[in-house]
């Protein structure tokens, strides 16, 4: 058919529905009654239109018809963990994430009857190992090696070894591997909002860059992985991811290098809840439906019993099995850019970029990522937003259900902790103060497990 359905209507303006609508609150101030602001301090509309674009925005350029189903592994033992892996992978996982918390594991036995020219494997090393990190690579040379020296710093306030034996290190293991990896999980799953999120995430990433430029080796194929955290506002993540992408592509332009990256997917810790716990594979879903949209290329998905339980065949088949079902049955791989053209998703796009590009040079212009952790600077503004979001939680504002809104009571967990599902205080000696994740609903379920007959 060659005729436009549409030709036969006269198109409407942005103005125009504006007129209408405030017709028809018959007196009530129109931005009071339908626009609500963000803790980004982003202006929700009730309508979005094409009126408000000056251009059109590009096709993007991620291929949702790609991502990959990944399941992470603690290596706590080689041989349980290797069977584990050609289960899960003959059981639908398309991608493995090796958790290896020392150089005493043997990636020739990690690694044994994987075919990793099917498989793509990640390794995230909990220690710094230059040696370590090129036996990977000639054992497995396409593996993403996922080392993040000054993520190490942020998270637990110390360095591997020092400032200049870790640089070191890195500058060596770039040579070797080409990459670097940043993360991105932790401002989220700590409270920080949005912006704050891709500025830290463009700064952080900048402060690697810095060195590569230095050392010229910055090489136009560097491959950059960052992993990021998604939480359950589902449009807004969808942006986010995208936002990432372009604030990566404006700042590789910069220094000649991969405009492209490697987006790793996780949905938060921060929204789930200890009661009512079934609740956390509704999260999950609509996170990693998010993260789908948004341009993901690897998605490990979180077990919902993952903060209070052990590591268990059950949960995280769960798991899984969301992906599956998402990939398989929902057609989640069918389009590559199934968000692209959305008014409402390009406009929040554009907004949290642009904010966060300022947070960003201002970081920049005061010294730089390194430079305001040692302050405490990123610090304190990621417990400003984290305190703000959680007295909104207190109130009622920002709803976990379960949990502050309709919850059991009947709910008995206290026999069901396998795990300590609050957070950690060890004194320790640290240089910075770390950035420390904190679930919303934490002080509300310590006293609910107080309280238990």
């Amino acid at each position: 058919m060659s005729n436009n359905l549409f030709d036969d209507f006269s198109s409407v303006s942005s103005k125009q529905w504006k007129q209408k609508i405030q017709f028809d609150l018959k007196g009530a101030d129109y931005n009071d009654t339908l626009i609500w602001k963000t803790n980004e301090d982003i202006d929700i509309k009730p309508f979005y239109h094409a009126d408000n674009f000056d251009t059109l925005p590009n096709i993007s350029n991620t291929k949702a018809t790609q991502w990959k189903i990944c399941q992470s592994i603690f290596v706590a033992d080689i041989k349980k963990s290797n069977l584990k892996a050609l289960d899960i992978i003959e059981r639908g996982a398309e991608s493995i994430k090796f958790i290896l918390p020392s150089e005493s594991i043997s990636i020739e036995n990690l690694i044994k009857h994987i075919n990793i020219d099917a498989t793509l494997l990640f390794f995230e090393l909990q220690f710094l190992s230059e040696d370590y990190v090129k036996h990977i690579r000639k054992l497995v040379p396409n593996a993403k090696i996922d080392l993040d020296i000054i993520g190490q710093l942020s998270k637990t306030g110390n360095w591997f070894k020092s400032l200049n034996d870790d640089f070191k290190s890195f500058e060596s293991i770039i040579k070797n591997t080409n990459s670097f990896s940043v993360n991105a999980s932790l401002s989220q799953n700590a409270g920080a909002n949005m912006v704050q999120q891709l500025a830290y995430a463009l700064a952080h990433a900048n402060e690697y860059l810095n060195v590569l430029e230095k050392t010229e080796n910055n090489s136009p194929l560097l491959d950059v992985k960052f992993n990021v955290s998604v939480g359950t506002n589902y449009f807004f993540e969808i942006a986010k991811l995208r936002a990432l992408r372009k604030l990566w592509k404006v700042l590789a332009s910069e220094y000649k290098v991969n405009t492209d990256c490697h987006i790793i997917v996780t949905p938060t810790k921060r929204n789930k809840t200890l009661y009512d716990y079934n609740t956390n594979m509704l999260r999950t879903t609509t996170e990693c439906m998010s993260a789908i949209l948004g341009g993901a290329n690897t998605i490990v998905n979180l077990p919902y019993d993952s903060i209070y339980h052990k590591s268990n065949e059950f949960g995280e088949r769960i798991a899984r099995n969301q992906l599956l079902v998402l990939k398989h049955e929902s057609y989640f791989d069918k389009v590559n850019n199934p968000s692209d053209g959305s008014y409402y998703i390009e406009s929040i796009t554009n907004q949290l970029s642009e904010k966060a590009l300022d947070v960003f040079k201002d970081i920049e212009n005061n010294g730089g990522f390194l430079s305001q952790l040692k302050a405490g600077t990123i610090q304190r503004k990621v417990k400003e937003s984290a305190s703000k979001e959680q007295q909104q939680f207190d109130n009622g504002e920002d709803v976990l259900l379960g949990s502050n809104k309709h919850p059991n009571t009947n709910d008995k967990m206290k026999n069901e902790l396998e795990l300590y599902p609050f957070v950690k205080i060890n004194s320790r000696k640290t240089l910075i103060e770390p950035i420390i994740e904190k679930r919303l609903s934490e002080q509300l379920e310590q006293k609910r497990l107080k309280d238990e007959n």
